[in-house]
């Protein structure tokens, strides 16, 4: 079965168009990390010839504790991923944690990212469909996947079917998550673009006391896995040096190993799209 097919700035996801991947830092550290990061990511996608949404998050309202970095805030946050839209011509994709955040981020970004613990509350969903952006559904990680069809479902009611469901692991007993491949073929029956959130699935969510954990040595054979069963496309948070970045460093793709982990991803899926796995 194959997804729908829309627009995101100016390229094509879903149906029969070629795997789109979301990537960037967790959170925006500061203006020319961020805009490094974006050309880079940039540079790569020219040269390997795939679509590309840049993400990072002006907040990161969720952190395991109360002293962690959450971002520059919203009004700055907006600033520098307008800036960064303007000077490399990406499509950008940001979290929205409350509904008074939806209408302003709105304006400057493409894709409004619903985050997994907030993926069934039901005003905060209404309200992205209303401003008729692309809006990306995480599935919580309390959620079977069938589940997420009730959220696409307050999404649409809008009006608004341009929707993304993304699969980020289920909590697996404490502090561990658990990649289900039978969520794909699942979350697929809804009829919209499905993405693989890779890089939080290797998560040990509050893993370090009061930080996140990670193992990063899993990014690789999930994605690879993902892949083949037929993903539309793919989400990687990375980092040029995850050990110093300010939020999920312990589960980012280091930015040297982004270009070949791509090589073996774009031959899986197109083979995988060839045979029409899903």
């Amino acid at each position: 079965m194959t997804s729908r097919s829309f627009e995101i700035g100016k390229i094509r996801i879903g149906g029969a168009a070629p795997l789109f991947v979301i990537a960037g830092p967790c959170v925006i550290e500061n203006e020319d990390h961020a805009s490094a990061m974006a050309h880079s990511l940039l540079s790569a996608a020219q040269e390997m010839g795939f679509p590309l949404i840049f993400k990072a998050s002006y907040d990161k309202a969720n952190r395991s504790s109360l002293s962690s970095y959450r971002g520059p805030g919203l009004e700055e946050g907006l600033r520098i991923l307008a800036r960064i839209k303007r000077n490399t011509g990406l499509p950008i994709l940001t979290d929205v944690h409350d509904v008074s955040q939806v209408a302003p981020a709105a304006e400057v970004c493409d894709v409004l990212q619903i985050p997994a613990f907030l993926s069934r509350q039901t005003d905060l969903l209404v309200a992205a469909g209303r401003t008729g952006r692309v809006v990306n559904i995480k599935k919580g990680q309390f959620l079977a996947p069938r589940e997420a069809g009730s959220a696409a479902e307050k999404v649409a009611s809008t009006g608004n079917e341009k929707i993304i469901l993304t699969e980020r692991g289920s909590s697996f007993g404490y502090q561990n998550l658990v990649v289900d491949m039978r969520s794909f073929p699942i979350m697929r029956k809804f009829g919209y673009p499905l993405v693989f959130d890779v890089t939080h699935s290797v998560q040990l969510p509050g893993g370090e006391g009061k930080s996140s954990g990670g193992q990063p040595e899993f990014i690789e054979p999930l994605a690879r896995a993902g892949a083949a069963v037929g993903i539309d496309g793919i989400f990687l948070e990375v980092h040029e040096n995850p050990a110093q970045a300010l939020s999920d460093g312990t589960n980012a793709l280091p930015l040297d190993q982004f270009r070949p982990l791509m090589r073996k991803i774009l031959q899986l899926s197109a083979l995988a799209r060839e045979w029409q796995i899903l």
